[in-house]
């Protein structure tokens, strides 16, 4: 390097008279010029990490002198690093970032409320607690099911326990069991099987009626003012087609809607009660195949066209399952013994525990499906599960249609629509092409004295039930569809109806040519002609008849 120039740090150190050992004074410009040079240099940022090498020199004195390590000497090259590491790490801001909040806390903060007593219950109310209460024992029933592989996992089986028990604690629940869970696209259902005691249901609905019955009568002043205005237009042609008559839904306690349903997403989200079903629903359900989005108020978009939304829908396919994968071992259930009906297995809907019931072997009900009978009634075509003739009115409205009606014609008679009778074998059910509806197995072939028999339906895949001893019960997990062989295909809309009946009254002539357009005017001059010489000559014989007269 040659001779430092004014503008580099160096220059000046090395100047005549600058050395330590001389003893002639240096020259005090040169040397502050000097100073300001290096400290220029050393002041210049990286083009790396935009740090200066004066700042990281003083950081490093600064925390030598804080810390006083022992050695510095042999340790710089740590503190060096040490102190670029603590360049990079985050400082407060004024903005400051929101906390993240994880999702097992949150999840155990919705969660939390399922383990608080409400209302500091005491020692007192425990001990009510445990007498009779309609709360079943589902990790019980879980245990069971896990011997075969199947169910939820232990936290959310308790879970759902603790929500059951909230639910029975806010209505008046005289039985309740744990249906199953049906999987949705974004979130899941829970399901709760539940029966009203005897007259609270009947109060919740006065309650829910007279709410409807109020926006009921609002809409029907909005229609009638409608009404009123169209009368006093010109009332167009009315249209002479009847829409079949409505089926009614079943009442409550009867049939498909023998039990309410409630349903959540997860444990520790409020229950919500599902609508009663309608034969129109479950019609219109065996015909679509829809996935469930996990939001009851979700719109079914369909062919054909869904009467109701997502929770309807649901409701539909819950009692479409119950009826077709409920079972239990033969004997548990039977009729009751009543006068006159000893021999009419085929009306009954009503059955009852059987006190002298007994077990049968895990090997013989895993066997012979003939051990296992349904105890829900089957759903028919109609989609009712007792027949009802739509047709057939009651006295006064036949009066009242012969008086207005005289000349009606009588539509044809429904033949009635049998199914099968309640606790009816499973061996009677129909297979799917070769797959035989239920499939049977004990729940351990290593240990077969203390196995629990499994059966699982091929129609419903993920409806299963199991027994042990006097123990069974029955669940389903899964996605609410049926099984079928050939891929779902949509049903064809209707043909187009015909706009009136062709004939040759309304049928559109051909035009006429020139030729027959030219004999059509001149057979019209001839017409003309003739008529004017017949009006000439009654006038001629007019005034003659009147000269005559004179």
């Amino acid at each position: 390097h040659g001779p430092y120039q004014p503008h580099e740090p160096g220059y000046g150190l090395y100047q005549p008279g600058y050395s330590p050992y001389d003893d002639q004074i240096p020259d005090l410009n040169s040397q502050k010029l000097a100073i300001e040079n290096a400290k220029a240099y050393l002041l210049e940022s990286s083009t790396v990490s935009g740090l200066n090498l004066y700042d990281h020199l003083t950081n490093m004195l600064t925390k030598i002198l804080d810390e006083r390590p022992t050695n510095a000497v042999d340790i710089i090259e740590n503190i060096s690093k040490d102190v670029k590491w603590a360049q990079f790490q985050k400082k407060m801001d004024t903005l400051r970032d929101e906390h993240e909040i994880l999702p097992t806390f949150e999840a155990a903060e919705k969660r939390k409320a399922l383990f608080l007593r409400a209302n500091g219950e005491g020692a007192e109310e425990l001990e009510e607690e445990i007498g009779e209460t309609p709360l079943p024992n589902v990790m019980e029933t879980a245990f069971y099911f896990e011997q075969a592989g199947i169910g939820l996992s232990k936290d959310e089986s308790y879970h759902i326990f603790l929500a059951l028990k909230n639910l029975i604690t806010v209505h008046p629940i005289q039985t309740c069991r744990f249906w199953g869970k049906i999987l949705g696209l974004e979130m899941n259902y829970i399901i709760a099987e539940v029966q009203y005691r005897d007259g609270e249901e009947e109060e919740e609905e006065a309650e829910e009626e007279e709410v409807t019955e109020e926006g009921e009568k609002e809409m029907g002043e909005i229609e009638e003012e409608d009404e009123d205005e169209e009368k006093e237009k010109d009332e167009p042609p009315k249209s002479t087609y009847k829409p079949p008559p409505v089926i009614p839904k079943e009442a409550n306690g009867t049939g498909a809607n023998k039990y309410v349903y409630f349903v959540c997403n997860e444990p520790g989200k409020p229950w919500v009660k599902l609508p009663p079903v309608t034969p129109a629903q479950i019609v219109c359900a065996r015909k679509i195949k829809k996935f469930f989005t996990g939001r009851l108020d979700a719109p079914v978009v369909s062919f054909p066209p869904f009467p109701g939304n997502e929770a309807n829908y649901l409701r539909a396919q819950i009692a479409r399952i119950s009826a077709g994968t409920q079972i239990s071992p033969i004997g548990f259930y039977q009729f009751a013994e009543e006068e006159g009906d000893e021999d009419e297995e085929v009306g009954r809907d009503t059955y009852e525990e059987n006190p002298d019931f007994q077990p049968l072997p895990v090997a013989e009900m895993v066997d012979s499906l003939s051990s296992w009978v349904h105890h829900v009634q089957s759903i028919l075509m109609q989609g009712r599960c007792v027949w009802l003739n739509p047709i057939q009115k009651s006295e006064e409205e036949e009066d009242e249609e012969d008086e207005e009606e005289e000349k009606a014609e009588e539509p044809e008679e429904l033949q009635q629509e049998v199914g099968p009778p309640l606790l009816t074998p499973l061996s009677e059910d129909e297979g799917i092409q070769n797959i035989p509806a239920w499939t049977a197995q004990p729940s351990t072939n290593l240990i077969p004295h203390h196995a629990a028999a499994i059966l699982q339906s091929n129609r419903w895949p993920g409806a299963y039930a199991f027994a042990c001893g006097r123990n069974f019960d029955n669940i389903y997990f899964g996605w609410g569809h049926k099984y079928s062989p050939e891929n779902h295909s949509p049903a064809l809309p209707p043909p187009v109806q015909a706009e009136y009946p062709s004939g040759p009254e309304i049928t559109e002539t051909t035009d006429p040519t020139v030729e027959e357009e030219q004999a059509f005017k001149a057979a019209q001059e001839k017409a003309l002609a003739a008529g004017e010489e017949e009006e000439e000559e009654e006038e001629e014989a007019a005034e003659d008849d009147e000269e005559d007269d004179d």
